[in-house]
């Protein structure tokens, strides 16, 4: 199963749009040393503030701060600490990361949002930072919650994110001071003390390695300056060559000289004892979306096999490069005081071309992975069938819950990949591709309402470089798509005005299906909001354009648009003058189905306008013609309308065999079908209106 894109064995997989849990490399899975650190930050948590000394209530929650290099195991003491005092935070820890792998700031309206999902609060699409951080310090108002907020940048980042409550508490781990945040005493870390960086380096190459040569050891500790990180590397190279000594690996330290930080001193070392192939994919990993990568990433990125990647990033992972990630499915993570280390790397080592090409392979596969996680919904579908059968083995997942799981843990992963997509301000066929699967993605296995926030996202992305590139075509295109998830959220004013946006671009790029669409869109808002008069003059100009370039199936859509309008606006003649130019163009279409639809509201219509006979007779058509279509429930629906009709004029025992009739189709359903209530409902507004007009 290793070439499957999904090993799915039914192991419980993080929250929708979480990201998975970081599990350590074995040598860092229990913590070490920095016990007066704990102690003073423990000591802090109860301390009294400044508000408190002069008399006022404190405002806001605790903010602990722990400083240090990358590298110097500053993220590892958080998690430590969070650990230890758990249990007086009931509501549970939050976590969030700060920076990005390139080291640029995660904006406050991803983190916020983040969180509210971790909170299983909404998170309204097209809300800004303000809005969702005021969103988030209402759901911690009430809550008694850890919050510890990795790699800050800055203090406005974690500013934003501050619960108004003192109940909550807040560990920063930052590389310098939160200026500007009230009374936070910052923990700078150093080294290791030597005890505890001894034992961290026992634990690769064992305890006898260190025991017959205990001044190499302390040594080395001290030319690592004790930092976990570069113990790590160093534990990893002895871990990797059982007869060396670790003089021999002193010695080797000594002869890289001083430059660099300790970190990146060993890193070299490492990294020029890698054979040529792996130190090339481990560069690469510099390109990985969001730091983290899975097998297909790799075997992308290298142009090797998903086997062959696998069995590379276990060998990094084993040498302190990589460290694994909790997950169901095989996946790592870059260490961030790394990071900048491989892309140095990357960029003296590598032709810019190459890495274009490598990056453009890696997203093409991210393509085809998408492509097979939604065909994977629609087997009933001969074309997904045949798409999926074309597939290698290695992209094909076993079955559509391993499709689910794979989309959820790699989200993360797949929207920094649609960020890295646009990223150089441009639009092209690729990068088109890639957004166009991930939303379909998203919508076959989590929803369009659950997953709208992600898809909010990913359509910004593509406006904000249309506008800065002044692409109308595809402005049009990301606005209609941005207002149609305002639209089916519920943001009806906000939808309105993208339509319109998307309308002036459509034109601008003299593009008619978007202008066309957005025409008919602007009309749907109108209706929406109950301004039914523009709703039918929008629509009738969207039925002129399909009109005028011949596009019959949509104008006789439109056509019945147009009579809903009329028939809530109450102008029943209208109405009905519009469902019958519908009825003769399904007809011409030969739409059996779309025409038994249209007869059917046209005698909804003609029930309304007070003309039982009519709708009677047009209601006995339908009711053939929805028979040839074979539409069983439209067909019981019909019966169950001539019941009502036939015992308003006074024909009961006829009424009684038409509702026998809709009884035998869909058995337990009726006699009082959901479809019946809902038209009695419908009648009602509808008639409701009439009379307020």
């Amino acid at each position: 199963m290793t070439d499957q894109a999904v090993d799915n064995d039914g192991t419980k997989v993080s929250a929708v749009g979480q990201r998975p849990a970081v599990e350590s490399a074995p040598t860092e899975s229990q913590f070490l040393g920095r016990t007066r650190e704990l102690k003073e930050l423990r000591a802090d948590i109860e301390r009294a503030g400044l508000d408190t000394l002069s008399g006022r209530k404190t405002p806001r929650a605790r903010v602990l701060l722990i400083a240090g290099k990358p590298g110097s195991g500053r993220t590892a003491l958080a998690e430590e600490l969070a650990e230890q005092v758990a249990e007086s935070y009931p509501d549970g820890v939050l976590r969030a990361k700060l920076t990005e792998p390139d080291g640029s700031p995660v904006p406050t309206e991803r983190t916020a949002r983040e969180l509210l999902t971790a909170l299983q609060r909404p998170t309204p699409p097209g809300a800004d930072a303000d809005d969702l951080g005021e969103a988030l310090r209402e759901a911690l108002a009430v809550r008694r919650v850890l919050l510890v907020l990795d790699d800050a940048a800055d203090a406005e980042q974690v500013d934003a994110l501050l619960p108004d409550t003192p109940d909550c508490l807040v560990v920063a781990v930052s590389g310098g001071p939160l200026t500007g945040i009230a009374d936070v005493r910052p923990c700078t870390l150093g080294g290791l003390d030597t005890t505890s960086a001894l034992e961290l380096l026992g634990r690769f190459t064992g305890a006898v390695r260190i025991t017959v040569d205990p001044f190499s050891a302390e040594n080395l500790v001290e030319l690592c300056a004790g930092q976990p990180a570069a113990l790590v590397l160093a534990g990893g190279w002895l871990a990797s060559r059982p007869q060396s000594a670790v003089a021999d690996l002193a010695k080797h330290l000594r002869a890289e000289g001083d430059e660099g930080s300790p970190l990146s001193r060993m890193f070299r070392l490492t990294y020029a004892s890698l054979p040529s192939a792996a130190a090339r994919i481990l560069r690469l990993l510099s390109l990985a979306p969001a730091g983290l990568v899975d097998p297909h990433t790799a075997s992308a990125l290298a142009g090797c096999s998903v086997n062959a990647a696998r069995t590379t990033l276990d060998d990094f992972t084993r040498l302190g490069l990589l460290r694994s990630v909790r997950s169901p499915l095989p996946q790592y993570e870059v260490p961030g005081c790394l990071q900048p280390l491989l892309s140095a790397l990357t960029e003296t080592h590598d032709r810019p071309a190459e890495l274009q090409l490598a990056r453009a392979r890696m997203l093409e596969r991210t393509v085809r992975l998408l492509v097979s996680c939604r065909a994977i919904t629609e087997t009933d579908s001969s074309p997904a069938r045949e798409k999926l059968a074309g597939m290698p083995r290695a992209l094909r997942f076993p079955n559509p819950r391993a499709a689910a799981d794979w989309l959820r843990i790699r989200q993360p992963a797949l929207l920094a990949s649609a960020r890295l997509a646009v990223a150089d301000g441009e639009l092209d066929t690729l990068a088109r591709r890639l957004m166009a699967a991930l939303v379909r993605a998203m919508v076959a296995h989590i929803g369009t309402q659950a997953a709208a926030p992600e898809l909010y996202g990913v359509h910004r992305l593509v406006l904000d470089v249309a506008e800065r590139r002044k692409l109308p075509r595809e402005m049009a295109a990301a606005l209609l798509n941005l207002a149609d998830l305002d639209a089916q959220t519920g943001r009806t004013p906000e939808a309105l005005a993208r339509y319109r946006a998307a309308l002036d671009a459509g034109r601008e790029a003299n593009d008619p299906y978007a202008t066309g669409r957005a025409m008919e869109s602007v009309g749907g808002a109108h209706q929406e909001l109950g301004d039914y008069d523009r709703a039918a003059d929008w629509y009738g100009r969207a039925l002129a354009e399909r009109l005028a370039r011949d596009e019959r199936v949509e104008a006789a859509r439109l056509y019945g648009r147009i009579a809903t309008a009329h028939t809530y606006a109450g102008r029943y003649g209208e109405a009905l003058r519009n469902w019958r130019a519908a009825v003769t163009g399904h007809r011409k279409n030969g739409d059996v189905a779309a025409q038994a639809r249209a007869l059917s509201e046209l005698a909804r219509v003609q029930e309304y306008a007070g003309r039982p006979e009519e709708s009677l007779r047009t209601c006995q058509e339908a009711s053939e013609w929805a028979r040839r279509a074979d539409d069983v429930r439209l067909q019981a629906a019909l019966q169950l309308r001539l019941a009502d009709t036939l015992d308003r004029l006074g024909d009961p025992a006829a009424a009684r065999l038409h509702r026998g009739a809709a009884e035998r189709m869909l058995g337990d359903e009726l006699p009082e079908s959901a479809s019946t209530r809902e038209q009695d409902a419908n009648a009602c507004e509808i008639r409701s209106t009439s009379e307020k007009d």
